[in-house]
């Protein structure tokens, strides 16, 4: 399906200076809010409780708070809405050592008188778990990126790889600056769709490269430019529509799906669309600065070419007797 009728190649290359500057600024903006502001860490990597509330009304936020305030239990405690404002969700940094006791039924004794309400759920993670937690997420993400680099670099060229490495970068951390600039809470499902992101983006990146690497063989006169703005040109009706069907389903999760789902759903708008955008004007771009010689590449296949044809030549010589 051609969502896009075009006669010649659209010129992508002519603006990747400005989009280049664009991404740089996004980056740089992202990394101050991250100096800033930094991360909202939730119990998955910070350790600590959540317990889930659920009333029959509208939750007595101010009226709980006072309740809460008299036990030691929940010193600290931040209590804030969960999707709706009949629930809700309260928060303590660190876990409670009472793990022999019911802290669900400790919940229901301190808002005694509060309402009618049900503990819908009840969340403990230690300090010590939630570090080990976020050290293998990070862990995780830098493989995964090391994996992309060694995988594209033998299916095509280390100039590819390199590219699709520096969008892979520049997606993450747009993403990740939007999600500390809104306070996302940075739990296992956020580090989920971050993962995602880098397989959904990679994905979107390698169909331009692949066609970028039929121009580049089957194009003698074209320069690398004009193969790159043809490419992108021809993917540009499936980058489209791949990315709108995936984006429309991500925003039906992140307005219908819940408060439980909304972090992953939340990093996951922002990843297709940064995603989408980088393949086109970051990746392609790099690619073309590195400077890599279509000549050249036509020689090095002329010259593997060449090899199997002897190496086939002198097997065939092998197999009928002539050596």
């Amino acid at each position: 399906m051609e969502f896009f009728r075009y006669k010649s190649a659209l010129n992508f290359m002519g603006k990747s200076k400005i989009a280049i500057g664009i991404s740089i600024t996004l980056m740089l903006i992202s990394y101050a809010i991250l100096a800033v502001k930094g991360f909202n860490y939730g119990i998955d990597f910070a350790g600590g409780t959540i317990v889930q509330v659920k009333y029959d009304k509208a939750a007595p936020i101010q009226e709980m708070r006072e309740k809460l305030k008299g036990n030691k239990l929940f010193d600290n405690a931040s209590i804030t809405k969960f999707g709706s404002p009949d629930e809700v969700v309260i928060r303590m940094k660190t876990s409670t050592g009472s793990v022999t006791k019911d802290l669900g039924d400790m919940t229901r004794a301190a808002l005694k008188g509060t309402g009618n309400f049900q503990i819908r759920r009840v969340d403990i993670v230690g300090p010590a778990v939630g570090s080990e937690l976020r050290e293998k997420g990070l862990m995780s993400m830098f493989l995964a990126i090391v994996g992309i680099l060694i995988y594209v670099a033998f299916r095509f060229e280390w100039r590819f790889a390199v590219a699709s490495i520096a969008a892979l970068v520049h997606d993450v951390s747009i993403a990740s600056g939007f999600v500390a600039l809104f306070g996302i809470d940075v739990n296992l499902d956020v580090l989920a769709a971050l993962l995602t992101l880098l397989g959904y983006s990679l994905n979107d990146t390698i169909i331009v490269f692949d066609r970028i690497r039929e121009g580049i063989v089957g194009s003698k006169n074209m320069t690398l430019q004009e193969i790159i703005d043809e490419s992108i040109t021809r993917t540009l009706s499936r980058t489209t529509l791949t990315s709108l069907t995936t984006f429309f389903v991500i925003f039906t999760l992140f307005m219908y799906g819940g408060e439980i789902i909304h972090p992953f759903a939340f990093t996951m708008l922002i990843g297709i669309i940064v995603g989408t955008y980088s393949s086109i004007f970051v990746a392609s771009p790099i690619l073309l600065w590195f400077g890599f010689d279509v000549k050249r590449y036509h020689s090095k296949l002329a010259e593997k070419a060449k090899r199997e044809a002897e190496k086939e030549k002198m097997r065939a010589q092998f197999e009928s007797g002539v050596m």
